[in-house]
């Protein structure tokens, strides 16, 4: 029996209904391959949610609303690469990041070299690091800040210094200096501070080398890469009820058998599947805490100067005009006030550029 052929009158609209319904059924079967990227939309942001201050999710896995940016240029810091727009953190971050940069200065250290931070609103980046989500970690060089001021070329240019061997793993001894091991120490002395994320060659100096207190050392944990910089990363703040904290370190300093095992070669081996696609290229808003859609959705604050961050505790106004504030008594000389607790990102006040972490060889 010979099939049914259509005939010529009406086939090509036929056949064009056909391929419709074709096409719809086609994307009805793959909702998913259909659905942005969340570190399209999140990099898309140049402007934070202009709401309270908070952190949702985990490090890796997240986004945070009210973030603040860090000024590009500071008495005792500069900021590199600032194309990348990742100046941006919760305003404790922020505030923490000042203050180390003028302890620092205050201990010897030329002034603070910042790294990456976060994007506005955090979320996945769309290159390099997998955490750096919620406004809780910072990138900051082992080289001190220049005596000139860097310009703009400059701060997406220069390069960073390679204080470890590659091949053996160790410090360059002609690179380290007292003030390296002053500034971590520094860093990990904050209560905020959680771990500082090192290579492993630079934990193993700190660990043959420091003298008397060593507590500060269970804070430095080693990693791969890191080695022209330095990962600090705080806890989850007050008034971040959905924030998912880390387990916290070891209590001792870190410099037995777990440091060991990063001196022999199972570290370093390649990658059994370098081509496998990390989690930031494949994650969809449905794999972030659906809280992170309103801070997608959120509107932003009126310019970048608006939400950035000038010290003083609190940053300045960002959304709309509020009703002004009844003054406050003047604080003590050679003070500033603490950052409250729940404090609005956004709320008016008186008025007073980074290398990215290599993973693990191959990948």
């Amino acid at each position: 029996m010979k099939a049914s052929m259509p005939s010529s009158r009406g086939g090509k609209p036929a056949l064009a209904a056909a391929l419709g319904l074709l096409a719809l059924a086609s994307l009805a079967v793959q909702p998913a391959a259909a659905e942005e990227r969340a570190k399209d939309l999140f990099g898309a942001k140049k402007l934070p949610a202009a709401t309270s201050a908070q952190s949702i999710g985990f490090y890796s896995k997240g986004c945070f609303a009210g973030g603040v940016a860090i000024p590009m240029d500071g008495p005792t810091w500069e900021v590199m690469r600032p194309s990348r727009n990742r100046r941006w953190g919760h305003p404790a971050m922020i505030a923490l990041i000042e203050k180390l940069s003028r302890d620092a200065a205050a201990d010897g250290w030329p002034g603070l070299l910042i790294g990456d931070i976060s994007q506005p609103r955090g979320g996945p980046m769309m290159t390099g690091h997998a955490s750096h989500q919620i406004g809780l970690d910072a990138d900051i060089w082992l080289t001190p800040m220049p005596s000139a001021p860097l310009s703009m070329a400059q701060r997406e240019t220069k390069s960073a210094t390679l204080m470890v061997d590659e091949k053996t793993h160790l410090v360059k001894d002609a690179l380290w200096t007292p003030q390296h091991t002053q500034l971590l120490k520094r860093a990990a002395s904050y209560p905020e501070v959680e771990r500082i994320l090192v290579n492993p060659g630079i934990k193993k100096k700190l660990c043959d080398t420091v003298k008397g207190d060593r507590d500060w050392l269970r804070k430095i944990r080693p990693f791969w890469g890191h080695d022209y910089h330095f990962h600090m990363r705080i806890g989850c703040q007050p008034g971040s009820p959905n924030c998912k904290g880390q387990e916290a370190t070891p209590a001792d300093d870190g410099c037995g058998k777990p440091l060991a095992w990063w001196f022999t070669d199972e570290p370093w081996r390649p990658n059994k599947n370098p081509d496998a696609p990390k989690a930031r290229d494949l994650m969809t808003m449905a794999n972030l805490p659906k809280e992170c859609r309103a801070v997608l959705d959120a509107p932003g604050p009126v310019s970048v100067g608006a939400a950035t961050y000038h010290g003083g505790g609190v940053p300045i106004a960002a959304a709309a005009p509020e009703p002004a504030a009844p003054p406050e008594p003047a604080a003590a000389a050679g003070s500033a006030p603490a950052l409250p607790a729940s404090v609005n990102a956004f709320t008016a006040t008186p008025e007073i550029g980074i290398p990215l972490p290599r993973p693990r060889p191959g990948n």
